[in-house]
């Protein structure tokens, strides 16, 4: 996958594409992250990308003429232009893998009070948002949605199918983890132990609880997410043990 990323401030990207999983993705070539300076496309002597907006209010705009020049110089046919902003579609789990099956990627980021109205409809961008509140910049949520899309694509993690297990996308918040030492001493003296189940090297009675405490965690802190998991198709391809797990803890919600 080809992104392009039009910004303000480029060098707010470079610690996050060359860490982690987004580094070793671009090393064996599964994302093509470009980065471009809208500042450099600006025909100001100053390199202003910004101006008062008409009709007045607080903050200044991004302005239309180093944009469609940043554009047209990294071209956009073909591409699928993405402004990011408050106002847009929320990011979940089904545009990021609808995101995932583009082969190129445009991201808009904006900064101060948005960019020239112009700019979004003569170029066709589609707005996403990723979440309802107000940042600086579509620097941070460009990041985001470079992350979660990366994730979808097949090589980026060691196992391609993992993203399907985990925490949001498997329908419930994720279980508890712990690792070693099976007892953890504080200050005090006292013992945090591991709970036995999962030293019990019985992978289906921790199956069974990882599964039980999901659910346990998903009702008390996302009921939305809860309810939307009870009503799905997976619930009803659950086997008989995990069944009976989901009838005990509904029993137990409902103080039965």
């Amino acid at each position: 996958m080809k992104i392009d990323v039009l910004t303000v401030f480029p060098e707010m990207f470079d610690s996050v594409l060359d860490a982690s999983m987004l580094a070793r993705a671009r090393d064996k070539g599964v994302i093509d992250v470009a980065v471009t300076d809208i500042r450099a496309f600006s025909d100001d002597k100053h390199r202003k990308t910004d101006g008062y907006p008409f009709g007045g209010g607080a903050g200044m705009v991004m302005s239309m003429q180093p944009i469609a020049a940043a554009l047209t110089h990294i071209g956009t046919e073909g591409k699928r232009l993405i402004y990011l902003s408050p106002r847009g579609r929320i990011l979940n789990e089904e545009l990021i893998t609808d995101l995932s099956r583009t082969p190129e990627l445009v991201l808009l980021c904006g900064h101060y009070e948005g960019v020239d109205e112009r700019a979004i409809d003569r170029f066709g961008f589609e707005e996403i948002s990723i979440g309802d509140y107000i940042l600086t910049g579509g620097e941070l949520p460009a990041m985001v949605l470079i992350d979660a899309v990366a994730r979808m694509l097949p090589g980026t993690l060691g196992n391609d199918s993992a993203h399907d297990e985990e925490s949001v996308y498997s329908g419930l918040l994720e279980y508890p983890q712990y690792t070693r030492p099976a007892v953890w001493a504080d200050a005090s003296g006292a013992g945090l132990p591991v709970p036995d189940v999962l030293l019990s090297g019985n992978h289906k009675e921790i199956r069974l609880w990882n599964f039980r405490q999901a659910l346990y965690l998903t009702a008390e802190r996302r009921p939305d997410m809860f309810t939307a998991y009870m009503n799905s198709e997976r619930v009803r391809t659950l086997d008989k043990d995990e069944k009976k797990i989901v009838k005990e803890v509904l029993a137990e919600l409902r103080g039965i």
